[in-house]
């Protein structure tokens, strides 16, 4: 197995969804429904996975019939994922998973699995944008695919967890907690972030394809 190439997928998949920021984030969206909550974060986990599975499938496809390039789409997605830790580690609301007016349309939701919980809490622009970048790092090799559906399988898993305990969990991290595991994974995700852009200026794969 490609150790480097897993790495970084598995902790790509994890920042970019960051579980443990979900955790007020459904317990605002789900406000109004507190006694169905659960059955509002299984759907919600279940339609991402859905997009996240789409989009995986065909990424590579998709950008080879737009004319895009591995290395443009790396900077991009670089840019894209750069903007979004920023917000994170400032532990504020990133405009790139959802405006101030979906926040509004959440409360008022009567099921807000879809939008804005799976659709784009989890399942955002940085989200599908690291799935297409990944999908196109792996050059069609099939131990990579696995590997790349492991990493949001198991980044999927941690988010259910967290949102289905958000109350919980909440009360036992705080959101002094809650901003301080944030901060960490948008450091992360920053030195990510600047090493894809690099590496598509160079025009060179991230990975060297054995």
């Amino acid at each position: 197995m490609d150790l480097q190439f897993a790495a970084t997928a598995f902790a790509t998949a994890i920042t970019i969804i960051d579980p443990v920021g979900m955790i007020p984030l459904t317990l605002v969206a789900t406000a109004s429904t507190p006694q169905r909550r659960q059955r509002i974060v299984n759907e919600a986990v279940i339609v991402a996975a859905g997009v996240i599975l789409v989009m995986g499938l065909i990424g590579r496809v998709l950008l080879a019939y737009l004319g895009i390039t591995l290395p443009a789409f790396t900077i991009a997605g670089g840019i894209l994922l750069f903007l979004i830790a920023i917000d994170m580690l400032f532990a504020r609301p990133t405009g790139a998973k959802q405006t101030k007016e979906e926040t509004r349309e959440a409360r008022e939701a009567d099921n807000p699995a879809v939008f804005p919980l799976a659709i784009p809490m989890i399942a955002g622009p940085g989200t599908i944008a690291t799935v297409l970048l990944l999908a196109g790092l792996t050059h069609g090799d099939e131990l990579r695919i696995v590997t790349v559906f492991l990493a949001y399988a198991t980044a999927l898993a941690v988010t259910w967890l967290c949102m289905s305990a958000a109350t919980y969990l909440q009360r036992i991290i705080g959101k002094t907690g809650i901003h301080v595991v944030t901060r960490l994974l948008g450091i992360i995700l920053a030195a990510l972030a600047v090493q894809f852009v690099i590496n598509g200026l160079a025009g060179t794969p991230f990975f060297t394809h054995a």
